[in-house]
Order: structure tokens, then C-alpha cells, then sequence
């Protein structure tokens, strides 16, 4: 079982920079970031870890699937 911090290091390595500076991660993304340190998880599994434990990135999926995008709000790098 991973430890949380290598938990977070996955989120952060699944999260992308747009030439904008506009930061996202989608959840396959982050299931994928999750496997390289041997952690096997549902979408849904990570979509929930993603609302519980990250709180300034938001749901932007434009549709109702368990492969959702969240974006970056707030301060210091929120748009």
C-alpha cells in the first residue's frame, strides 16, 4: 500500500500545464500515475480521493463520465 505522500506525488505528476498556465488532471491520468507505484483504483475510487483530498482543483467535465477533468482555482496558479 502506497503512502499518502506517494499518493499526492502521483496526483502531481498526472496534472498537466497548458502554454496558458492553466493546470488539469484527469482522472485516467491519475488512475495510470497510481499504477506506476503499484496502487490499483477505480475512476470512481480516485474521483472521490480527488474531492476529499484536493479542494482547489474543481470538476470541469463537460459530460457525465467517471474519466473527469478537474482544473486548478485559487490562489497562486487559479485562473
Amino acid at each position: 500500500m502506497p503512502r499518502r505522500n506517494d499518493i499526492e506525488s502521483a496526483f502531481r505528476s498526472a496534472t498537466h500545464i497548458a502554454p496558458g498556465g492553466k493546470r488539469t488532471v484527469t482522472t485516467a491520468d491519475f488512475v495510470q500515475e497510481l499504477g506506476r507505484i503499484n496502487w490499483c483504483c477505480s475512476l470512481k475510487t480516485a474521483n472521490h480521493w480527488i474531492e476529499m483530498s484536493v479542494s482547489v482543483f474543481s470538476d470541469i467535465t463537460p459530460d457525465a463520465s467517471e474519466n473527469r477533468t478537474f482544473m486548478l482555482f485559487g490562489r497562486n496558479g487559479g485562473h
